[in-house]
Parts: structure tokens; C-alpha cells; sequence
């Protein structure tokens, strides 16, 4: 069975691999450094969870970097010195990375410090989905596994598990926009192998879901 330390070592390498990616796509691009989340704030528990709901209109408006910075950490940010984060994971073995595909590109969430490191500077997010509006929607979520550190997983089960870890976060996401007035939905409704050419995964990835978030069009 896989070992904590082995998926950190393969962590670090996959970070190695997006500065590589990094330096060869988004020559342009410099890594986008969130300001930090803000500890309070927001509705309780309990009115999330009243209007939490799934949106399919989307207003263009952008979302602020701090609007940003809070969503990703409450999606998947480091919330214990421990390195644990927001949302649980498999066996204790960290899997899903998150992709941000914005207008002026492609982002990977590095929560460690809670930054988004550029990938692509291309706009792609028609392609991270099959309905109209996640192309002019501020933001689309993609959760990506790394099947090479489920080791002890048969490749027809990987896709469940990781499945499940991405719905985990896809679930603060969704409590979060309910909390600041953002739209959100959670999407398998994905042309899995385009999308996974387009962000040029490597033959071990897969992309699991979709989650499109934003100002919902008044």
C-alpha cells in the first residue's frame, strides 16, 4: 500500500512537472499569489445549507481575488498545521489536484501556499463542459486524479474513488456560494477525453468532475 511519504514525494513531483508545464505553455504567465482567506465572514452552517442549490445562468461578471482566495480554500485549502485540508480524502491519500480555467487561462490550486501556478494561457473554458454557459461563466472547477498513487485500487475502481473525493470538495464549494450569493453546479455533463487533451494531463490523470461557479444572471 502506498505510503504518506510516497504520495508526497509523488506531490512534489507533480508540482515539478506543472513548473515544467509552467515554463514550455505559459511563458507569459507568473504565478498568482492569493491573498490570504479570510478566517470569518459568510452565513451559518445551517442557512447554506437552506440555499444551497445548482445554478445554470451565469452573469460574466469576475470574481475578486479575495472572492477567489476564500472559494479555493474552503474547496480544498489546508485548514490544520497538520497539511489536512477543508475536505476529506481517500485512505488519507490525496489524489484530486484542482484546475481553475478562467478567461485568461489555466490555473492549478497549489494549497500549500495558496497560490494558483499557471499552466495554460489559453481560454478553454468552452471545453470544460458540454452546456452553453460554462463558456462565459467566470470560473470552471476541474478536478483531475492522479491514478498513479492509488496503488492498491484496480483501475476499473479508480474513477469511483476519486469520484468521491472530487464530490467531497465539490460539496464545500457549493455550501460556500451559497454562503456569499455565488451560483455553482456540479457537472459529469464533460467530453472527458477533450478536456483531458486540452489541459494536457499526463496518461495517468483523469479528469473526474466539473463545477462551474459564479454570479448567477439576475
Amino acid at each position: 500500500m502506498i505510503t504518506r511519504r510516497d504520495v508526497n514525494v509523488g506531490i512534489l513531483a507533480s508540482a515539478a512537472s506543472a513548473a515544467t508545464q509552467t515554463s514550455t505553455i505559459a511563458r507569459d504567465m507568473k504565478p498568482l499569489n492569493l491573498p490570504p482567506p479570510r478566517a470569518d465572514g459568510g452565513q451559518s452552517l445551517t442557512t447554506a445549507l437552506k440555499l444551497r442549490r445548482s445554478t445554470r445562468e451565469y452573469s460574466d461578471r469576475p470574481l475578486s481575488s479575495q472572492m477567489l482566495s476564500d472559494l479555493l480554500w474552503a474547496a480544498f485549502g489546508i485548514n490544520r498545521p497538520s497539511g489536512d485540508r477543508t475536505a476529506p480524502y481517500w485512505r488519507h491519500v490525496m489524489v484530486i489536484d484542482v484546475y481553475a480555467v478562467m478567461a485568461d487561462g489555466v490555473w492549478l490550486y497549489e494549497p500549500k501556499a495558496h497560490t494558483l501556478l499557471p499552466l495554460l494561457n489559453t481560454d478553454i473554458r468552452a471545453q470544460t463542459g458540454l452546456q452553453d454557459f460554462v463558456a462565459t461563466a467566470p470560473l470552471n472547477l476541474v478536478y483531475v486524479a492522479h491514478g498513479e498513487r492509488m496503488t492498491d485500487v484496480s483501475a476499473e475502481d479508480r474513477r469511483l474513488y476519486a469520484s468521491v473525493d472530487a464530490a467531497f470538495i465539490g460539496q464545500n464549494v457549493y455550501l460556500y456560494c451559497a454562503s456569499e450569493g455565488l451560483g455553482s453546479v456540479f457537472r459529469g455533463a464533460v467530453d472527458y477525453p477533450n478536456l483531458g487533451r486540452a489541459l494536457q494531463l499526463a496518461e495517468s490523470q483523469f479528469v473526474t468532475f466539473a463545477q462551474t461557479v459564479g454570479y448567477p444572471r439576475a
